[in-house]
This record gives structure tokens, C-alpha cells and sequence, in this order.
């Protein structure tokens, strides 16, 4: 049986009590607010059973890892867009599309869907298929096919997904 951390638990049901109390927005009707408490105390009753907590079911304490890793996202993100939008806008437009294979650092199931999802986000590269340690990537230009970013970008989602920092 895998261990289940209370801490897991309690920040689960501060997080559907607020979604519940925000998107429903009654807060002086008894019969609804019990209503909502006994979904929430069902919902945690049922993720107990199945044993499906985690730190990647309830991945609240990583927030804080993951705002390095989105603030250079981000900043990825916009020079992508700055070189397909140049290449785009020539009139020569010459695309040089590629297939690459990319080795995945993070081990965790989490990791590896940042990182594939982090690919996709990227304009000009698309992640394709994801299997254990690998994902093939198709790329517009063959400027957008170095290792070496691919590598950066994984070992920052390893580390934004709470895993120790990999080494290469």
C-alpha cells in the first residue's frame, strides 16, 4: 500500500472547498453548502479508496518550483515566436521541417508531461509521441533542432517538477 500524506489530503480539500465555494458562489444558503461539504468529503472518501494521492494528483507544492521554470518558458516562448514569425514573413519563406528524437530527464510521470507539453507550447515544435525516455519532436526550421536547448529546457522541468537535479 502507498503512503498516503496527510498533507496531500488537506491541501486537496482546501482546494475543492474554494473551487466549489468560487464557482458556485452561494455562501448564505445552508442546504447548498451542505450539499458542496458532503462533494467534498465524497470526493476525498473516493480518492482515498482508489489511492490515487499523491504529489502528482495534488501537485500544490510544487507551485513554487514552477514559477522559474513558466517565467523562462515564457521568455522561450516569445523568441520562438520572434524567429517563426520572421521566417514566416519573408517572401522566400523556406521551411526546413525535421523529426528529431529528444532524450526526457524528468522520470516522473509529471516531469515528462511538462516537458512534452513545454515543446508544444514553444511555436515551431510540436512533441509527437512521448515513451519512457524519449520523445519525437517535429520541428519547422532546422535552426529549432539543437540538443542542447532541448536538454536545458528538460532538466528545468525535472527540477520544476520536484525531482533533484538531473545530471547529464
Amino acid at each position: 500500500m502507498r503512503y498516503i500524506g496527510v498533507r496531500y489530503i488537506i491541501a486537496l480539500i482546501i482546494v475543492l472547498v474554494t473551487l466549489w465555494l468560487v464557482l458556485s458562489g452561494y455562501f448564505n444558503k445552508p442546504l447548498l453548502l451542505w450539499l458542496g461539504s458532503a462533494s467534498v468529503i465524497f470526493t476525498i472518501i473516493l480518492t482515498i479508496r482508489m489511492r490515487i494521492i499523491d504529489n502528482e494528483s495534488v501537485p500544490y507544492f510544487n507551485l513554487f518550483r514552477m514559477v522559474p521554470y513558466l517565467v523562462w518558458l515564457v521568455v522561450e516562448i516569445w523568441k520562438s515566436t520572434i524567429i517563426i514569425s520572421a521566417t514566416i514573413l519573408r517572401p522566400d519563406m523556406v521551411l526546413t521541417p525535421r523529426l528529431i528524437r529528444v532524450k526526457t530527464l524528468p522520470s516522473s510521470g509529471f516531469g515528462r508531461a511538462l516537458f512534452a507539453n513545454s515543446i508544444t507550447l514553444t511555436p515551431g515544435t510540436v512533441s509527437i509521441d512521448l515513451d519512457d525516455d524519449e520523445v519525437i519532436v517535429h520541428t519547422l526550421l532546422k535552426e529549432m533542432t539543437n540538443r542542447g536547448d532541448f536538454a536545458e529546457m528538460a532538466r528545468r522541468c525535472a527540477i520544476a517538477a520536484g525531482e533533484k537535479e538531473p545530471a547529464f
